[in-house]
């Protein structure tokens, strides 16, 4: 998962919700653009253009706004900016695998959940050069949980995962990677480029480089 620091709510949002009254009771159902894409463009912004979930790149035609908790089982937070995050797959294919927002169903359960909110929630996860996702540690069923609900382990997602690691971490630098390179070469692909985009997986890098130095989880 990755970790998403939240910003303030879009004004326009917050103020569309707040113009509300008992004739037009603010629902995700009817917000409409442009207020609309303004929170997308919000959201997207706050996660420098990577999924909330998985950390490919993502933009306003390839995403969807995510509700953490969802909207069936928590009717109150459909609107609260905390619970929105934006995620990838902007709409379902037949066919198509579904990972991250999209295969998290109606089964989601609470107690076992981790939020991408949390600071903590990268390093409850690690990563092999062949692109797979563990928990860093074993006994950690909520990493487990959050894995298999959002399909982070399918074939489709693990083989991108795999092909930016081989990117970076060929024979080679592996070979002679310092501990120093290795903790730099973390903080960079956790910092937005000029266009204020992380890196596609960035944060899968970063962890990857992580790993290699030792740092404690």
């Amino acid at each position: 998962m990755k970790h998403v620091a939240k910003r303030a709510s879009p004004a326009p949002f917050e103020a569309w919700k707040s113009a509300g009254n008992a004739s037009r009771v603010p629902s995700y159902s009817n917000l409409q653009n442009p207020q609309k894409k303004i929170l997308h463009h919000a959201l997207l912004d706050e996660q420098a253009r990577v999924c909330c979930y998985c950390g490919r790149s993502i933009s306003l035609e390839t995403s969807h706004i995510e509700h953490f908790r969802l909207q069936e089982n928590y009717p109150h937070l459909a609107l609260d900016f905390t619970n929105l995050h934006a995620s990838c797959i902007r709409e379902t294919r037949p066919g198509a695998p579904l990972h991250c927002g999209h295969a998290k169903g109606s089964g989601f359960d609470e107690a076992m959940h981790i939020s991408a909110l949390d600071p903590q929630c990268e390093r409850r996860f690690m990563y092999a050069l062949d692109g797979a996702i563990l928990a860093s540690d074993g006994e950690d069923a909520a990493a487990v949980y959050m894995r298999d609900l959002l399909r982070l382990d399918i074939a489709f997602v693990q083989t991108r995962r795999q092909a930016v690691l081989a990117a970076v971490f060929d024979t080679d630098f592996l070979a002679s990677a310092t501990d120093d390179e290795l903790q730099r070469l973390a903080s960079a692909f956790r910092t937005p480029d000029a266009n204020s985009a992380l890196e596609d997986f960035g944060h899968v890098l970063a962890r990857f480089a992580e790993q290699l130095a030792g740092r404690p989880l």
